[in-house]
Order: structure tokens, then C-alpha cells, then sequence
């Protein structure tokens, strides 16, 4: 007797929630009103044709403004977000989310670096929850539940307007009691100060989940960079942490300094993992060596119930096999969902902060 084939229960069942997406095109996601401009970016190619042929595809972010890409009444949940703009706007662009009405954002993150794009050029990255495709294709699917409303915007902190595409997907349906809210975070050492270690997230407070990790890292100095330890401070924890790993490119799942034997450092880019991006010198003007590096805690997520403070120490070598502190340009991403709509986060970046020099 054949047995029946076996599906994921999210693909297969039939669902009451209503899905709705906001782009430019439709720039409330009510129902039967995607495509009815007469006024917009697309509106001089389509002269010839009018309403209903990509009239507005796009929308423009004039320099000290903040766009509003959607305002959604919940309960719901986003699911996708894709977007797009000019490389040279990653930076400049400061993405923030509000959930349920919330003034203070649980996201405040450089467009860029929210998809892993922290250096301004384009990297492939294929994973769960992030891809980003030729030749900018911004894509997230991280959950972002919320129970009465969500608010995503972005504001231009660069000299020049910028032309921003996008689209973001979600489902109208109650949210489980148990849900949490997404938050992101982040920060910047440039460089680090001698002695330091480089903060992804401190004075977290309430009860939820770590989720990813993103590091944009340019190294300052001679030889391999990665032998600092990435470690998580779990609720009591004070001087030493719960959680401690045995090296930067352990964490990310590589081993042996990303350095395949007559190759050197090696990119790779996996579902939960990666090291995708590697920025090297030029001969010319470019500076020293960059990374990019990604991990997401899904199938591992790193759970708190009070508090939560995540460190990386930057560590090299030096004579005599000493470990030699770096002073290097450390920029990450943090994220994690907890059980309220905001709390403790860095100050909000100003534009020289946020520049990649």
C-alpha cells in the first residue's frame, strides 16, 4: 500500500488570513487597487499606454526625508519584503520598523546592512531567511508578527535623492499569544578602541530569542583577523558568559581562517550560514581587506528569559604566537524577537557614522 506523501502542513492547509502586499503600485495593499496610477515614476515610459502599465514602479526619497513604505492595520504578519535602489544609497538609507504603534522602532538598521550588504557592493548571499540576487535584489522573509499595527519607513541620511523600488507581502490573521516582536540592531566600531570588544547587542530586556548575526568587518592590520570569540550574556550572567564559542570564523561555520590552501580566504554562502562576501584591495585606492558574514540561529536559537548582551572580541596573532588586539572596522546587525515592541538600543547613526571610508 502506497503511503501518502508527506507535506509541510504551512504548504498544504487552507487558511482564513487575508493576503495583501504594498509597492509603489498599490501603496495602501487594498484589495482590487494595485496598478490605478496616473502619476508616478513610470509615468513617461507608459505615456503611450496610461493607467495600469507600471505607471508607478518606484518611489523618490529626497535627501533629510523619510519615506513611509507601508502603514498595515493588524493583526498580521509581514512575510517577504523585497527592494531595490543603487548600491550607493545602502548606507544612507536608514530602514526602521514600529510594531503596534510603538514611537520608539524595534529596527533601525542601514538598508544595506539589513540584507548583508554592509560595504556598499553587491554580494551574492543565498540563505533561509535572506537572499540577495543580481544585481541588487534585496530580499528578507524574516516573520515580523504584529497585533494592531506595523509601520515600515526609510529615511535618507545621503546629499541625493534616492530611487527606491520595493514590495511588501503579508498576512491579515491573528497572531499566536506566544509570538514575539522582531527587532534589529546596529552598530559600529571604527575603529575599535584598543582593549575593546565589539557590542552586537547590550541591555536587552524582557523574554525572547536570538535569532542572526551579521558582521561587516575590515580588517585594520597584517595577517588573520579571526581568532576573537563571539559570546552570549544570558539573563544573570555578569563577568562570565552562558555561551561561548572558540573563534570568529567558528561561529560562522568555517574553520582554519576561510583559508583553502592555495586558494586563500574563500567565500561561501549556505541556508544558515556564510561568509559571502570578501573585498579586496585593488592596488589602487581601495584599503585593506573586508568581509561579510552572516549566521542565523533557526534551528538554534539562543533563548532568554530576562536579559540578553552579545559580544565579539577582535583577535590576531603577533610575535612569539601571541594574540594580538585589533583596532579594526567592526560594523553588525543584530537580531532577535522578544516579548515587547521596544527596548534599550543604540543611538540612531548620523551619516559620516554610517559612511563606509
Amino acid at each position: 500500500m502506497a503511503h501518502p506523501i508527506p507535506l509541510r502542513p504551512e504548504m498544504a492547509l487552507i487558511s482564513s488570513a487575508v493576503t495583501r502586499s504594498i509597492s509603489p503600485e498599490n501603496p495602501t495593499g487594498a484589495p482590487g487597487a494595485g496598478g490605478g496610477a496616473t502619476e508616478g515614476t513610470g509615468a513617461d515610459a507608459a505615456r503611450d499606454l496610461g493607467r495600469g502599465w507600471k505607471v508607478s514602479p518606484s518611489i523618490e526619497v529626497p535627501a533629510g526625508t523619510t519615506a513611509c513604505l507601508a502603514d498595515i492595520d493588524g493583526p498580521g504578519t509581514v512575510q517577504h519584503i523585497w527592494i531595490t535602489t543603487h548600491p550607493s544609497n545602502w548606507r544612507s538609507l536608514l530602514l526602521r520598523m514600529h510594531w503596534d504603534g510603538d514611537a520608539e522602532p524595534a529596527v533601525e538598521v542601514p538598508l544595506g546592512d539589513f540584507f548583508g550588504q554592509g560595504w556598499g557592493e553587491f554580494a551574492q548571499l543565498s540563505s533561509q531567511v535572506v537572499a540577495v540576487n543580481p544585481h541588487g535584489g534585496l530580499n528578507c522573509y524574516w516573520q515580523m508578527p504584529f497585533r494592531s499595527g506595523a509601520r515600515i519607513t526609510l529615511e535618507n541620511l545621503g546629499a541625493d535623492p534616492a530611487i527606491v523600488y520595493f514590495q511588501i507581502t503579508y498576512a491579515l490573521a491573528p497572531v499566536p499569544e506566544q509570538a514575539g516582536y522582531l527587532h534589529a540592531q546596529w552598530r559600529r566600531d571604527n575603529p575599535l578602541p584598543e582593549g575593546c570588544t565589539h557590542t552586537l547587542v547590550d541591555d536587552v530586556t524582557g523574554s525572547g530569542h536570538y535569532v542572526g548575526t551579521y558582521l561587516a568587518w575590515g580588517v585594520n592590520s597584517n595577517g588573520w583577523w579571526g581568532e576573537g570569540e563571539v559570546k552570549f550574556y544570558l539573563d544573570d550572567d555578569r563577568e562570565l558568559p552562558t555561551i561561548c564559542g572558540t573563534g570568529t570564523e567558528d561561529y560562522f561555520g568555517g574553520a582554519w581562517n576561510f583559508d583553502v590552501p592555495g586558494h586563500g580566504y574563500t567565500a561561501f554562502t549556505t541556508p544558515y550560514l556564510g561568509l559571502h562576501q570578501i573585498v579586496r584591495p585593488d592596488g589602487g585606492y581601495r584599503s585593506q581587506q573586508r568581509f561579510g558574514m552572516y549566521r542565523w540561529h533557526l534551528p538554534d536559537p539562543i533563548r532568554f528569559s530576562r536579559a540578553l548582551r552579545v559580544d565579539v572580541q577582535a583577535l590576531g596573532w603577533r610575535s612569539g604566537h601571541r594574540y594580538l588586539q585589533l583596532q579594526d572596522d567592526i560594523a553588525s546587525v543584530a537580531w532577535f524577537y522578544l516579548d515587547r515592541t521596544s527596548t534599550s538600543r543604540p543611538p540612531t547613526p548620523d551619516a559620516d557614522h554610517l559612511e563606509v571610508t
